[in-house]
């Protein structure tokens, strides 16, 4: 007779799933990776991520669901602990490279994968949404403080720009470790400069 699972015990394997995945989707591409490949990767049968998930697209949305939420949660404790727009601003450019670099499987599937039918998964569109508004807030605190000037929307999709794009090229390399910190910091002088009050 089967075992009864305990609620602990089915977060406990979704979980243990859920890190295979984001390592297998991050390093092959979703497409190329197998609901029996992630069985195999923890051990038990080819049916049994099937008691926990719908199908491969499910555990995608589940693992990058979580991303983005514990990314949101970075940059929203790296803008509680700050004091004044300038220090917010600095200290949640600090909390995304470090989140970036530290989960560099998990940032990939948040950012370069397109999510098959999206709108099924509200608990990922909601987590994606929450992500992006760390990004804007830490404008609309210089923008209330007058040391920025128009749309914040846009304005955070700028410095959104800048750093997604540092912190992939040392990912991929092509900056020698810490470049991207460095990059975005000359990066965000520079952006900062160009949306200042005109006198």
């Amino acid at each position: 007779m089967p075992r009864v699972l305990s609620d602990t015990d089915v977060a406990d394997f979704r979980e243990r799933l859920c890190d295979a995945a984001a390592r297998l989707f991050a390093e092959r591409g979703p497409d190329a990776v197998t609901m029996r490949q992630l069985a195999a990767e923890l051990g038990v049968s080819p049916m049994t991520p099937y008691r926990y998930f719908e199908d491969k697209d499910d555990i995608l949305a589940a693992v990058r669901a979580n991303g983005f939420s514990r990314f949101a949660q970075a940059l929203e404790a790296a803008r509680a602990s700050a004091t004044g727009a300038r220090a917010i601003g600095s200290a949640t450019g600090k909390a995304y490279v470090d989140f970036a670099l530290a989960n560099p499987h998990a940032y990939k599937l948040m950012f370069d994968f397109n999510q098959p039918n999206a709108e099924k998964y509200p608990e990922l569109v909601a987590a994606g949404q929450r992500a992006q508004k760390t990004m804007t807030a830490h404008v609309e605190d210089a923008l209330k403080e007058g040391l920025m000037e128009g749309d914040a929307q846009q304005i955070g999709l700028m410095f959104w720009a800048a750093i997604h794009g540092a912190v992939i090229l040392e990912l991929a390399g092509m900056l020698p470790v810490g470049g991207g910190r460095q990059l975005f910091q000359s990066l965000d002088a520079a952006l900062t400069r160009g949306v200042r009050p005109q006198d």
